[in-house]
């Protein structure tokens, strides 16, 4: 067993953490939560330059083709720096490069992967409905019909992460409605914003201000056949090849996310005086910081393994899972502890433990809620199916 990172992935963390100290400086960071909803185009081409967009891309569309430990490893940097604007870039990246490479034809990539390697494009994707949203097969009603040489697309999706500012809606739909098996029923479209018939409006969130969720419209939107990305009426078991990535990249966002909330809460102990010494000789606060501690290691191996199983060709699906729903527990605990040792000042505006607790709440139901995971995982070791 080997936990180092190579001097390449050491090279990347030292690099991007030098860059979001310079780009992205705490007082940047609180004036996107409070101005802007979705990562600032300037940081984005920026990101673009260093390169970020191009490490999960192939060699041969224009990009490094890093693996997973390596991305990974990147976004441990950069989510610690900010949660909405790691949110913004996985989804481009997970929604985007992932699915476009896996799935897509070879036009397909070579028209979107380059410029996507160059930062000239945005994706997010389009799958929660109104009717529910870990239960994607049972309360999908968004369908497509084919007309010519083109399929119309009719129907609603919601909580669409970035959906305003893509470029590419990665959305499935029903493309076979008289098949009562969902899950042979459904495919993907890669649907461009700009055409006629697609609506979009964002909603406003308590958390992670600077990554919109969005609802998105359908009526009669027309894409041409060619939009179909994988296999026709397959859809569902190759999303899956991007929904596992996702529950990775997620839990590396709150992993992130709660070194962050350990970092404020260790110098605040130290600095923070009260009955002549500092708050960090207190036993309580040194119980709170050593539990921190402690799970961020855990749940930190625990992604790194899913990382590092994905990059082998090993079934990572059981501990994906496990990983999101550790490390956002972890974070939504760090975060809930961080707001007690700051007391009132954590509950300012001025402070940044009141961000990492509103973006920390995102984390615990995206994508998959925590009672879900944990049956799926049930279900992995033999249980029956609890719903």
């Amino acid at each position: 067993m080997d936990f180092a990172f190579t001097p390449e992935q050491e090279l990347v963390r030292s690099s991007l953490e030098e860059f979001c100290a310079r780009e992205m400086p705490r007082e940047k960071v609180r004036e996107w939560d409070e101005t802007v909803d979705f990562v600032p185009e300037e940081l984005w081409k920026k990101m673009a330059e260093l390169g970020f967009f191009a490490f999960s891309v192939p060699a041969e569309y224009g990009g490094e083709g890093a693996d997973m430990v390596t991305a990974m490893a990147a976004f441990e940097v950069l989510s610690k720096y900010s949660t909405a604007v790691a949110l913004g870039v996985g989804a481009t990246v997970g929604f985007g490069a992932r699915t476009v490479n896996e799935l897509g034809t070879e036009e397909q990539k070579r028209d979107i992967l380059p410029r996507l390697a160059r930062g000239e494009v945005k994706f997010s994707l389009g799958l929660t409905e109104p009717a529910g949203g870990t239960d994607i097969l049972g309360a999908i009603s968004t369908y497509a019909v084919r007309d010519g040489d083109d399929y119309v697309i009719n129907g609603q999706k919601i909580y669409i992460t970035g959906a305003h500012k893509a470029d590419y809606i990665s959305t499935m739909v029903i493309t076979d409605r008289e098949n009562p098996k969902r899950s042979r029923a459904l495919s993907t479209f890669l649907v461009p914003t700009d055409l006629e018939g697609l609506e979009i409006r964002t909603i406003p969130k308590v958390g992670c201000h600077a990554c919109a969720a969005c609802e998105v419209f359908y009526q009669d939107v027309r894409v041409p056949a060619s939009s179909l990305v994988g296999t026709l009426n397959n859809g569902w078991y190759e999303m899956l090849s991007t929904l596992n990535p996702e529950r990775i990249g997620v839990a590396m966002i709150s992993l992130g996310l709660a070194e962050a909330v350990f970092e404020d809460c260790l110098a605040y102990a130290k600095e923070r005086r009260a009955f002549g010494k500092p708050i960090g000789q207190f036993m309580a606060i040194q119980h709170y910081l050593a539990n921190m501690a402690t799970e961020i290691e855990l749940a930190r191996n625990l992604v790194y393994k899913c990382a590092w199983l994905c990059d082998n060709g090993f079934p990572y699906h059981v501990e994906a899972s496990m990983a999101k729903m550790y490390a956002s527990d972890v974070a939504l605990r760090a975060a809930t502890t961080g707001m007690e040792i700051f007391a009132g000042y954590g509950y300012t505006m001025e402070c940044d433990m009141q961000r990492y607790w509103r973006d920390s709440q995102q984390m615990v139901f995206s994508p998959i809620s925590q009672e879900m995971s944990r049956n799926f995982i049930a279900q992995c070791f033999g249980l029956p199916k609890s719903f």
